[in-house]
């Protein structure tokens, strides 16, 4: 399987788990979802690496908090993206950021996503 491939579908599953625990963040249909988490693989791809290097002074500062500040913009922004997924607010971004990290750093062990080289 391809590598990309099994990075989107660890955070689909995810993202899904992280929606179905945090009653913040809903999910409309499988569909959404499956956009949901290709979207913010992008931006965490595209954006993220920008806004990190832009924040790193603060990121610094804080001991790495804003990094999870972050996470949770960009979880954000995906919901404004995606119609039929939504976030209630920063809150729930925030935990849905942590819980979706830890969820696909734990689910790309298990699967080897995090070992393969891309």
């Amino acid at each position: 399987m391809s590598p990309l491939l099994l990075h989107w579908l660890v955070l689909t599953v995810a993202l899904g788990v992280t929606s179905f625990l945090l009653p913040g963040i809903a999910v409309a249909s499988p569909a959404a979802l499956l956009v949901a988490a290709l979207v913010l693989g992008f931006l965490n791809a595209i954006l993220k690496p920008l806004l990190v290097l832009l924040t790193l002074p603060l990121t610094v500062m804080t001991l790495g908090i804003f990094y999870l500040v972050l996470n949770a913009i960009l979880l954000a922004l995906a919901s404004v993206l995606v119609p039929g997924f939504t976030v209630a607010g920063f809150g729930s971004a925030f935990v849905g950021a942590i819980g979706v990290s830890l969820l696909s750093t734990f689910l790309g062990t298990l699967t080897g996503a995090s070992t393969q080289k891309r």
